[in-house]
């Protein structure tokens, strides 16, 4: 597995604790950039006055800190473009819809 999939494969670990998929489906995250081993994240939250704006992007560093050999990882948060609910992936999709949300 390469260094990209991997950063994937952890991402999907971290949840937006008020939505029930993570933080990858959800499409939150609007790019993976490798240098090496160092890792930068660009993402975003579903709303700017969200209460997790500090937390979710050290769960992430967190993360991403686990995968052996890992550089430096960085979390940067943007707010544009703005989050929407048509940015959740088929998969993020379906998990919604496993819990009755209609998307």
């Amino acid at each position: 597995m390469d260094l990209k999939e991997e950063v994937i494969k952890k991402l999907k670990e971290v949840y937006d604790p008020e939505i029930p998929v993570d933080i990858y489906n959800l499409g939150l995250v609007y790019g993976i950039e490798i240098n090496g081993n160092d890792v930068h994240i660009l993402m975003t939250l579903t709303a700017p006055g969200c209460p997790l704006a500090n937390v979710l992007p050290q769960e992430v560093k967190e993360k991403l800190s686990e995968i052996p050999g890992i550089g430096n990882v960085e979390v940067e948060i943007t707010w544009e473009p703005a989050w929407t609910p048509e940015m959740i992936t088929e998969e993020g999709k379906e998990k919604l819809r496993s819990f009755g949300y209609n998307v």
